[in-house]
């Protein structure tokens, strides 16, 4: 694997676990796609450091069982805008 996508997807993993962002956020914030940032995390971490494909791991399941959450509040807002 090239020496730069190991960096990225560590880069990507560390902040993913200091800012508990969501795939979205990263990607955003990475100016990498979504798909990008998904393999990543899971795939590429898991050979270049297990423990930290470990931690990275959980921070995709808490926000897994939030998204359900986060997308009532954001239709929520969406009407109470139309509202006004």
């Amino acid at each position: 694997m090239k020496t730069y996508i190991e960096e990225r997807a560590i880069e990507v993993a560390k902040f993913m676990i200091g800012s508990n962002a969501t795939v979205r956020e990263t990607a955003k914030k990475f100016g990498i796609s979504k798909s990008t940032v998904h393999k990543d995390i899971t795939d590429h971490m898991q050979r270049i450091d297990p423990d930290l494909a470990l931690e990275v791991r959980k921070v995709l399941e808490v926000n897994k069982a939030e998204r359900h959450i986060r997308g009532g509040l954001a239709t929520r807002e969406k009407y109470l805008h139309r509202m006004k």
